[in-house]
């Protein structure tokens, strides 16, 4: 009886544990929420950062912005602890924004942790923004760089045609605007949190998380699994002969 039963529970636990597992796992990438825009409107957006490390904590946020269609206005919210600079320069090549020709322009936004400070193991952090005018284009993709305590960076930097002919890579946040969401896949998330600027609200909705689809699917399928062995080792038990 304890051999059959403890059978069963194992493969139970395990079931339990992948339907645990797999939802975290599909969804520890930075993105961006809510991950559409309206041309010409200021959005405010919050990249969604996790840590994925189980030895260091993430101290460090860098969100490349555009260059081809620059956002002339970049605003960042204040996070405790964490020191944000938006920093500006010059644009490789001049570019006309409403009928102004703009050499210059932000071309990156830094959040820095202060000393003792920083996104632990199973934690995550928001940092929120302003974006504008948003330009009329398909989508802008916003590469970033997360680094750990430890000194290891992961860059987030894959565009969505490059994912696409390779899922391993690490996805880069994507903003879509004429553009529709894909779908599915690592750019189609959304943030519960996510708030509109009061002044410049914009009437993006936000496309379903596809990743949390796919985890979803996993985890019912672990599910199913698991209770199945449950059953089939208590049937096993049911049919054994009982002893005189």
């Amino acid at each position: 009886m304890s051999r059959t039963l403890s059978r069963a529970l194992v493969g139970a636990a395990a079931g339990l544990a992948l339907v645990l597992g797999v939802p975290l796992a599909a969804s520890a990438h930075v993105t961006v929420n809510p991950n559409t825009a309206t041309p010409g409107s200021y959005a405010t957006v919050n990249f969604r950062v996790p840590t994925e490390s189980e030895t260091a904590s993430t101290v460090k946020l860098e969100v490349t912005l555009p260059t081809d269609t620059p956002l002339t206005a970049v605003l960042v919210q204040p996070v405790p602890g964490w020191t944000a600079t938006v920093e500006k320069g010059a644009l490789p090549t001049p570019v006309e924004v409403d009928g102004n020709t703009i050499s210059d322009a932000p071309l990156k936004i830094v959040w820095q942790a202060d000393p003792g400070v920083g996104i632990g193991q199973d934690q995550f952090q928001i940092f929120s923004a302003v974006l504008g005018p948003v330009p009329d284009t398909g989508h802008v993709v916003l590469p970033a760089v997360q680094t750990y305590s430890d000194g290891e960076v992961v860059n987030w930097a894959a565009t969505p045609d490059e994912v696409a002919a390779d899922d391993t890579l690490e996805p880069a946040p994507v903003l879509y605007i004429n553009d529709a969401p894909p779908a599915s896949g690592h750019d189609a998330s959304h943030d519960a949190t996510a708030t509109a600027d009061d002044d410049h609200a914009t009437s993006e909705t936000p496309a379903a998380d596809g990743s949390a689809g796919v985890a979803l699917g996993l985890s019912i399928a672990a599910l199913v699994l698991g209770a199945g062995g449950a059953v089939l080792g208590a049937l096993a038990f049911a049919r054994r002969p009982k002893k005189a």
